[in-house]
């Protein structure tokens, strides 16, 4: 059985994290500098509680959690790159590990319930967000990998690659980011290739637990 409001807190993190906080800087309500830190620290801090369930997943993913503040902290901080790779490892850890909770909790079970339809709703947010950090770290690797990006990844984490990840995760492709170098654009199609398959697995297995569940009643 799956645990009663178990990806509420890590939807309402996601929410904040891919909407609120950006429009919030938009509007000039926050500051750009102030975002970098509170857009990772919201994700981190409010998405852990999530993960409370799992044993011996929670204090890595805690402590993950704790490191990436720190370091998303000490990235806006401190010039150059020097606690960026590490602040990225800390998020990619926390929402690989918020990946593979969700994944086999959502899988779990034939009953279509709200708490199901949170997790996958969850699971595939966080997938777009895993590859946006992916994306940006191949930006560090190597600059130059994407063009149209609006901010050097030299000034830290930009929206632009949460923006560019779930474009291409839908498939619209808008085209003002572009890959340009082959690890780029083998990130991309995979991605797209994903997004849609996702999608088709998770209704279909959502219409054959409704089904099974209509069929035992």
């Amino acid at each position: 059985m799956l645990q009663k409001k178990n990806f509420s807190w890590l939807l309402s993190a996601l929410l904040v994290f891919l909407i609120v906080v950006p429009v919030a800087e938009d509007f000039g309500l926050i500051s750009t500098r102030a975002m970098r830190v509170v857009m990772f620290s919201w994700l981190l801090a409010f998405g852990v509680w999530s993960l409370r369930g799992f044993g011996k997943l929670f204090p890595i993913a805690l402590g993950l959690a704790i490191a990436g503040i720190v370091l998303s902290i000490l990235t806006v901080s401190t010039p150059g790159d020097s606690f960026s790779f590490s602040a990225f490892a800390a998020a990619f850890g926390f929402i690989l590990l918020a990946v593979w909770a969700t994944a086999t909790q959502i899988v779990i079970g034939n009953e279509v319930s709200a708490n199901r339809v949170v997790g996958a709703i969850s699971l595939y947010l966080l997938l777009g967000v895993l590859w946006a950090i992916a994306y940006a770290v191949l930006e560090l690797v190597s600059h130059g990998s994407f063009q149209g990006v609006s901010e050097p990844i030299s000034q830290g984490w930009s929206t632009d690659w949460l923006y560019f990840s779930f474009v291409t995760m839908t498939t619209l492709g808008y085209g003002d980011i572009t890959p340009v170098t082959a690890t780029a654009r083998t990130l991309a199609y995979l991605q797209a290739v994903f997004g849609q398959f996702y999608l088709a697995i998770l209704v279909a297995g959502l219409v054959s637990a409704y089904i099974s569940e209509r069929t035992r009643a």
